[in-house]
């Protein structure tokens, strides 16, 4: 075996260092964990708060506080009632929608809410509606149903009960029960949806986060770490300094977002759990591989852990800081959850980083060689990697370059090529969810009854002396079933109108559409209204939850278009910096975008044709590529520092079959924990979020098992020491 040993370090000063840093972690996660645990309460899941000031949907959001009482202050519920209509039944209704917001807020079986305190949370529903809100039903036009709109707060609805929960499904909650219970006297057929029930049911998905998602993430990377390291006791280390990187991640992003310096949504933070979680677990495989390799060669297991950290460090800096750079370019993005998801996971990263390279190694010299048992790396004993499976592969590669890489790169190829079908126009709030809600199923049976857009119209800011014009050219629009304006007063059936509400000399008018608000047919009208308004008037401003689903769909495209670019710049030059070569940047930066493609590809066919989703969040494709391409990367980092460094000692060839060898298991395994860790993430009944999971996932394994361990391997195979050019290192020998 080799003779590279080193005595043994003498006098305790090592470990004593090791448990002091021990120490100060659990000191920090004691402070940290109960800040993680609040992480939900400061989450902003508005879709109207998130578009920049430019946008004319969020120009007439912020005109119309004006309008005090208007539909922009407002998350409408839309009670919806199905079954025979008469005067007797509507004027029953009516007693009952005008007493509604007299009734308390309960859970969605009658029982009273408890604050975190144990007290019992004594508001009415009426404090979370608009100011003296008068709830009135009117049937559909063959009274066969019934419609009542529920003008809940947006203000209030955003705010954090004492229970520690957000407020809207608690609102949304207490009326879905009283209403079903009147329902049944009725015997109607009972659904609460509109946007206010919809974004309800969001934030209950959302609220699964805390539990759901990292019990199963978490039990998810134990079970993969038993399989990897097949000791009953050394999961625990890794697993623990990752939820230790959590913890801290958490504590941090809850400060600063709890003092309004960062934005956090559920998407940002359901994303950060499994990037923390899989990042750091990365982290530690590569730390672990290579500490269990140096304890084959050093008797002392303090020279084993500093020679290890040293070969570890610079690749897991290089790496981090790749998924830290193409994160926070996140920040030049106009829509506010994508740039507010940027720092959060660009802190979550940090955290791995500095967790893993810290609280880990002390753990693991604290605990010594026994806790790898039972297979124990003993010195100067036979390293079992040298002689697995990957030495297999990596001598294949070697054998056969070409037939290799070319038989990889088209298979890409062909993948990439079904990219094209995906459908990146966004979703409607009918489509975003993987199970069926009453908000959902509600809003699909609400069009057979009444005119989809119902309850959430379209919202035109005109001048006083513009609106005939205007709303001559809104009612002219197809699509457009009727156009009123907003009243000073509550509008009472059978009595006079009241007069309309004028602010700043500017009058509203309400379009409804023959679509649902969020549909994409909605969308699709918003350019031509615009059009029409400007028409007439070039200062008239259109608005209202279709426009701002549009004005986030243009958004997205727009951050997209300038953030990929920027991501491959900063990628290339901390590729540059690492390998001082510039034709193996250009190798693995054209790797991973064709691997990126390919995945699209894939993923466009599994998510038509097997999962059967209507198509893919306007976000779908920044996100996938931010998380793709730069955790991506990753692996490719982990393969070529070892090949730069074993090309030194042995000649590129000879390199790059020692790293693959070395490396292929741990990267491997840390692959297979990150695609985990993304997959969980379709627990959560939101299209959104299972799409990004499975998108990962998948490309993550396709980056660790065909490009990482074929294809790039074949390429530098192929191509030889010229890999290196421009560094000196394209000159060496090979060597024996």
């Amino acid at each position: 075996m080799s003779n590279n040993t080193s005595a043994p370090v003498k006098g305790r000063k090592p470990l004593w260092f090791a448990v002091l840093m021990i120490v100060v972690w659990l000191a920090i996660s004691g402070v940290a964990g109960p800040l993680f645990g609040q992480l939900s309460t400061v989450q902003k899941n508005d879709n109207t708060k998130f578009l920049p000031s430019s946008a004319e949907s969020q120009q007439v959001s912020e005109e119309s506080t004006k309008f005090q009482g208007a539909t922009f202050d407002q998350f409408p519920a839309l009670a919806f009632l199905i079954g025979n209509v008469d005067q007797t039944k509507l004027a029953a209704a009516n007693v009952f929608f005008q007493s509604l917001p007299a009734k308390k807020i309960v859970d969605d079986k009658g029982n009273p809410l408890v604050g975190s305190d144990g007290v019992v949370i004594d508001r009415t529903i009426a404090s979370f509606l608009i100011p003296k809100a008068n709830i009135i039903a009117f049937p559909s036009a063959k009274n066969d149903a019934l419609l009542a709109s529920i003008p809940i707060s947006a203000s209030s609805a955003t705010e954090t009960l004492s229970n520690k929960k957000p407020a809207l499904p608690a609102i949304v909650n207490a009326i879905r029960f009283y209403t079903n219970e009147f329902a049944k006297t009725q015997g109607w057929e009972s659904h609460l949806t509109g946007i206010g029930a919809i974004f309800a049911d969001l934030f209950g998905a959302f609220g699964s986060i805390d539990s759901s998602l990292l019990l199963t993430t978490g039990i998810v990377v134990a079970l993969i770490l038993i399989v990897v390291y097949r000791s009953p006791v050394l999961w625990i280390l890794p697993l623990f300094s990752a939820v230790t990187a959590l913890s801290l991640a958490g504590s941090v992003i809850y400060v600063l977002a709890k003092n309004n310096i960062i934005d956090l949504d559920g998407q940002s933070q359901g994303i950060l759990s499994v990037l923390v979680l899989g990042a750091a677990t990365d982290y530690a495989l590569l730390l672990i591989a290579r500490y269990r390799e140096e304890l084959h060669l050093r008797e002392s297991r303090f020279v084993a852990m500093k020679k290890a950290w040293r070969g570890v460090v610079e690749p897991i800096v290089a790496s981090g800081s790749t998924v830290t750079l193409g994160l926070l370019v996140l920040l030049l993005a106009t829509l506010k959850n994508s740039r507010g998801l940027g720092p959060v996971g660009a802190i979550g990263i940090v955290a791995s980083m500095l967790t893993i390279l810290t609280f880990l190694p002390a753990l693991l010299v604290v605990f010594g060689r026994w806790i790898f048992w039972p297979r124990i790396p003993h010195f100067d004993s036979e390293d079992e990697k040298l002689t697995g499976i990957w030495a297999k592969v990596a001598k294949r590669t070697e054998n056969h370059p070409r037939k290799y890489w070319v038989a990889t790169a088209l298979l890409l190829v062909v993948l990439s090529g079904f990219a094209s079908t995906l459908h990146a126009d966004g979703v409607s709030s009918l489509d975003q969810f993987t199970k069926t809600t009453d908000s959902i199923e509600g809003q699909r049976k609400l069009s057979n009854y009444f005119p989809g857009g119902e309850g959430s119209p379209t919202v035109v800011i005109v001048p006083q002396g513009k609106v005939i014009e205007a709303t001559a050219a809104l009612t002219a629009i197809s699509g457009v079933t009727g156009v009123v304006p907003t009243f000073d007063g509550q509008v009472i059936p059978g009595q006079p109108l009241p007069a309309v509400k004028v602010a700043d000399g500017k009058v509203i008018l309400n379009a409804t559409l023959k679509y649902g608000a969020d549909s994409l047919e909605a969308r699709a009208m918003i350019p031509g209204i615009r059009d029409a308004m400007h028409a007439v008037d070039s200062s008239i401003i259109t608005g209202g939850t279709s426009a701002v689903y549009f004005d986030i769909d243009a958004a997205s495209t727009r951050d997209r278009n300038l953030i990929i670019p920027v991501v491959l710049f900063l990628i290339a030059i901390v590729l540059g910096l690492l390998l001082r070569s510039i034709l193996s940047v250009g190798l693995l930066l054209v790797t991973v975008v064709l691997s990126f493609l390919a995945t699209l590809g894939v993923s466009s066919l599994v998510f038509h044709h097997i999962f059967h989703f209507a198509g893919e969040d306007s976000s779908y494709p920044l996100f996938s590529f931010i998380f793709l391409v730069a955790l991506g990367i990753d692996y490719n980092i982990f393969l070529m520092t070892r090949v730069r460094e074993e090309a030194i000692k042995l000649g590129t060839r000879a390199g790059m079959t020692k790293a693959v060898t070395v490396t292929g298991g741990v990267i491997t395994s840390a692959g297979v924990v990150l695609a985990a860790t993304f997959t969980v993430l379709g627990i959560l009944p939101l299209v959104a979020l299972a799409e990004i999971g499975f998108t990962v996932g998948f490309g993550v394994l396709l980056d660790t098992l065909i490009v990482r361990s074929i294809l790039v391997p074949a390429l530098v195979h192929h191509i030889g020491p010229k890999i290196w050019w421009p560094s000196k290192l394209q000159h060496e020998e090979i060597k024996n």
